[in-house]
């Protein structure tokens, strides 16, 4: 009892060290993220955070993790209690729009700013980076493909084009709550998706109307 509280007291210290070098790479980068500078963002012993990461890159890649961790506890889940089909394709964009807005990140979007970051890259880490991107665009177009079968969506939609359209308004809206505002860009965003699917809808009450 006393070895297994150690050790999730070492796993809940290990993820809340994690969740502040997420929200780190977020403003300097993933490369700008180093021990050292977690230490001192923490308060803590460089030589402390050495016993969970012995390198540069082990911590890159172990925060690239918990960042997928964060995006699915706080974007996909909250998504999920929308019915199966283009009813829960739409809250799951509306999820992202509202994580974006309320600001949980400095940077608002780990994923969008590390892609940015390691594209022209190779090694261990643009991997990581680059698994969850694939895994997120599967996801999506996962949404819509159900959302066919159920008859909700046009037959003959394109899922992967349609999941592709819908990331490039998440990745625009992203980029553009720091240039400009959550009031201007969010009913943007939100509108460029919604009227998007009520147009491939078969059933468009399904779908909340496009405001005027």
């Amino acid at each position: 009892m006393m070895v297994d509280g150690r050790v999730a007291r070492g796993e809940r210290t290990r993820t809340a060290v994690l969740d502040t070098a997420v929200a780190l790479a977020t403003e300097v980068g993933l490369d700008g993220l180093s021990l050292g500078q977690l230490a001192e963002a923490l308060g803590v012993s460089k030589s402390g955070l050495f016993a969970h990461w012995r390198s540069k890159q082990d911590l890159q890649i172990a925060t690239i993790e918990r960042a997928r961790e964060q995006w699915r506890e706080q974007v996909i889940d909250p998504a999920r209690a929308a019915p199966r089909g283009v009813r829960r394709l739409w809250a799951q964009h509306v999820s992202r729009l509202d994580f974006y807005s309320a600001q949980a990140l400095p940077g608002r979007c780990f994923f969008a700013n590390a892609k940015f970051e390691f594209n022209a890259r190779s090694g261990p880490v643009y991997d990581g980076i680059a698994r969850s991107h694939t895994e997120w665009m599967d996801y999506l177009e996962l949404l819509a493909r159900q959302a066919v079968e159920l008859g909700e969506l046009r037959a003959g939609t394109d899922v992967a084009v349609l999941a592709y359209e819908v990331e490039a308004v998440g990745v625009a809206a992203v980029i553009q709550f720091r240039l400009l505002s959550v009031e201007v860009v969010y009913p943007i965003a939100a509108r460029a998706v919604l009227e998007r699917l009520r147009g491939l809808c078969t059933d468009p009450t399904l779908l909340p109307e496009a405001p005027e």
